[in-house]
């Protein structure tokens, strides 16, 4: 299915001169991958603790979101284009996509219409959809990105639904109903890889 992840060699053949110049000085992917990590913790928490009295904060959400999908495109060349991939990256690569999803979403519990369960219900599902993908190794498969709501996705709705809120555009109740609609959507898209996987592993084209 259709996702934004099909975008993805664009965006950096727009970033691959600032990366050969990081690369030459010095700079390693697996550094990018952990300043990434820290700095969506540190925007999490900020917002934890002080986005349910200043919601104007929410505007971070779509500003890092951004940024955030440029270091991972950044992370993945240094790697692949100028040797330094390693074991090591490849369990960073992961696990701190995970912890940063979390700790980017968790704040959207603190504001009305949404509620800790639903949030709470996405951020679990993402990460199942991030493991979906990754078991497709195991099988011989590659690591699989299939739609309707990856990782690329996800950042633009909820880059879209931080900024509505930092602006201050209205929230009517009927708009927790987004949560379980993500929630909907990331189910779709875990069965979508589990399928592509095994269909993969089998020698098969996925339906």
């Amino acid at each position: 299915m259709a996702t934004l992840y099909a975008l993805k060699p664009r965006f950096q053949a727009l970033l691959r001169p600032m990366v050969g110049q990081m690369a030459a000085a010095g700079v390693t992917a697996n550094q990018v991958t952990l300043g990434a990590c820290l700095g969506s913790i540190l925007i999490g928490l900020l917002l934890i603790a002080w986005a349910a009295a200043h919601p104007i904060l929410f505007l971070l959400i779509p500003v890092w979101l951004f940024l955030r999908m440029a270091l991972n495109a950044v992370d993945g060349m240094l790697a692949r284009e100028f040797g330094q991939k390693s074991q090591l990256g490849a369990y960073l690569n992961e696990i701190t996509d995970v912890v940063s999803d979390a700790l980017l979403y968790a704040p959207f519990a603190l504001v009305a219409p949404f509620g800790p369960l639903e949030v709470g219900l996405v951020i679990l599902l993402a990460a199942v959809s991030e493991m979906a993908g990754l078991q497709g190794l195991t099988l011989g498969a590659t690591r699989r990105y299939d739609g309707p709501f990856g990782k690329s996705d996800r950042a633009l709705a909820f880059g879209a639904l931080g900024l509505w809120v930092g602006i201050g555009g209205p929230r009517p109740d009927w708009l927790h109903w987004i949560m379980p609609l993500m929630a909907l959507v990331l189910a779709i898209t875990i069965v979508n890889r589990v399928r592509g996987g095994l269909a993969e592993a089998r020698g098969k084209t996925p339906g």
